[in-house]
């Protein structure tokens, strides 16, 4: 049994629903804990009713947390979210202390084969961290979100460990923005110096695990016969769907990134994650709840910039399915 833990509010809802599926179908044995932000998604994943999720109502999550509770009014939704991902696992291994190892995983995180594979990478370790690997187009002006990418992290539960969390937690709840200043920013660049200051803290060498679009570029992806994705000649594990927009009914946009690889080449797995975000439109607007997925709209900012210096529109993927959104 493989345990996991992520978060989401209703934004993110789809994207938190494609996800589990994707651990599904590795035909893993999992939990996946999911800390719910808002009441419709306790609700909504309630009367859903999936056999592999244990979910948490954000006041179950801050019943008792004084800490946490008190910065709340000074941080924007986004921002308390992320002053609370350290603070999930430790309540985690609280509710179940029989969990020896906790899988963190952002929502749109999607899984391509076995996460095993996670805990492989961990070996013996304490703490799994992965780095960003920035592809060369990405090396100079993203120091500041860190070395190591917060998507997927391992943690045992044991003291070493549970120190990491506690020292994480506290430097959260001090100061979690979404904004750059004296070498943070949100809770991520805490991690820089974790292989030193804390012990037995492996950082991941899989480069098929949390693959994502900042370094994608330098490996390459491509599907064999078999329909087995890998990065490079690495198999895929997982890859974060960052910042992947549903522009609206008929095409989505791969932003964030100006990721140095074809669309075509792209579509490999964005098409398949995007059916995914789909299927989980299906199931929630088939439901009594009719929620629909949000939709961004066009990026025509980008667009014109693109035009204007006579450069070729890039990482729009069409969405074949007629039924994919709603006008």
């Amino acid at each position: 049994m493989i345990n996991f833990c992520t978060y989401f509010d209703i934004n993110y809802i789809h994207k938190g629903l494609a996800l589990y599926d994707s651990l599904v179908n590795t035909g893993s044995e999992f939990k996946l804990w999911i800390l719910c932000f808002d009441d419709k998604v306790y609700e909504v994943l309630g009367e859903l009713n999936l056999s592999h999720a244990i979910l948490i109502s954000e006041s179950e999550f801050e019943y008792n947390d004084e800490s946490l509770v008190n910065v709340k009014g000074s941080r924007s939704r986004v921002e308390y979210y992320w002053t609370s991902t350290a603070s999930l696992p430790l309540y985690i291994f609280k509710q179940d202390p029989a969990i020896e190892v906790l899988i963190y995983l952002d929502a749109d995180i999607f899984f391509f084969s076995s996460p095993v594979a996670i805990l492989n990478e961990l070996g013996d370790g304490n703490i799994l961290i992965v780095p960003h690997d920035y592809s060369f187009e990405f090396n100079e002006g993203h120091s500041e979100a860190g070395i190591y990418n917060v998507g997927v992290m391992a943690f045992r539960n044991n003291k070493d460990a549970i120190e990491c969390l506690q020292w994480w937690r506290e430097r959260c709840i001090e100061w979690c923005f979404w904004k750059y200043e004296n070498g943070q920013i949100g809770d991520q660049a805490y991690l820089n110096d974790w292989p030193e200051r804390f012990k037995k803290v492996v950082v991941c060498e899989n480069i098929g695990i949390n693959a994502a679009p900042w370094n994608i570029a330098k490996y390459g992806l491509s599907l064999d016969e078999n329909g087995k994705y890998f990065a490079g000649s690495i198999p895929m594990v997982c890859y974060h769907f960052h910042y992947l927009r549903i522009c609206n009914s008929k095409f989505s946009f791969i932003g964030g990134f100006k990721i140095n690889l074809p669309t075509k080449i792209l579509a490999i797995i964005y098409r398949p994650y995007i059916n995914a975000l789909n299927s989980a439109k299906n199931l929630l607007f088939a439901n009594k709840f009719k929620i629909e997925i949000p939709k961004s709209g066009i990026p025509w900012r980008y667009m014109a910039g693109r035009i204007r210096k006579n450069q070729p529109l890039r990482h729009f993927l069409w969405i074949k399915e007629s039924n994919a959104l709603n006008d």
